[in-house]
């Protein structure tokens, strides 16, 4: 990331809005900001395949769901932030990956500017591209700020998003045990 250009943009953006860049409070407000934009956009510099490399051999091939996983992600329309959990759900086909992994990947795609559908899209294709499972179901439950502090003003509104992959695509059955599981109703 170019810290300088980040920096030079947020004193524009202090100027733009009437705002004196060089008064006391907002002296060191370019510097944080470009620090706090290196770390919330970390994701521009990685790839899933880094974390989901590693995998363990199973002979399970029974659904395996990691849900509730935390993400704080930034909209590319407005550049404010949205957040909520993912769900996500897999069918083993001969190996697994550690849990942790499916949070890195969902941190991965997150920590980008991004869009909540392609955001869940990102993370079915990843899942089925690096794990070759037989099945991928990815669920994303976000609020977004545009739409709570800003246009319509609605807070406590959320936006979900499914991707399914395999199996999950043509086994409703399947799709229907996930929403058991999520203990949501189908």
């Amino acid at each position: 990331m170019d810290q300088n250009k980040i920096k030079e943009g947020v004193r524009l953006l202090l100027e733009g809005i009437g705002e004196d860049p060089s008064r006391e409070g907002l002296l060191e407000t370019p510097d944080r900001i470009a620090r706090m934009y290196t770390e919330l956009f970390a994701g521009m510099e990685e790839t899933p395949s880094t974390h989901l490399s590693k995998m363990f051999q199973t002979t399970n091939s029974e659904m395996v769901l990691e849900k509730d996983i935390t993400f704080y992600s930034t909209c590319e329309h407005h550049m404010l932030p949205f957040f909520g959990k993912v769900h996500i759900a897999y069918i083993p086909d001969g190996q697994v990956v550690g849990l942790s992994k499916l949070a890195r990947t969902v941190e991965v795609y997150a920590r980008r500017l991004q869009l909540q559908e392609q955001l869940t899209d990102q993370i079915a294709e990843a899942l089925m591209t690096c794990m070759q499972p037989k099945g991928v179901l990815v669920m994303t439950e976000a609020e977004h700020l545009c739409m709570t502090m800003r246009g319509i003003k609605k807070p406590g509104s959320k936006t979900v998003c499914l991707a399914r992959r395999g199996l999950f695509a043509t086994d409703p059955e399947l799709e229907a045990r996930f929403f058991r599981m999520l203990e949501r109703n189908v």
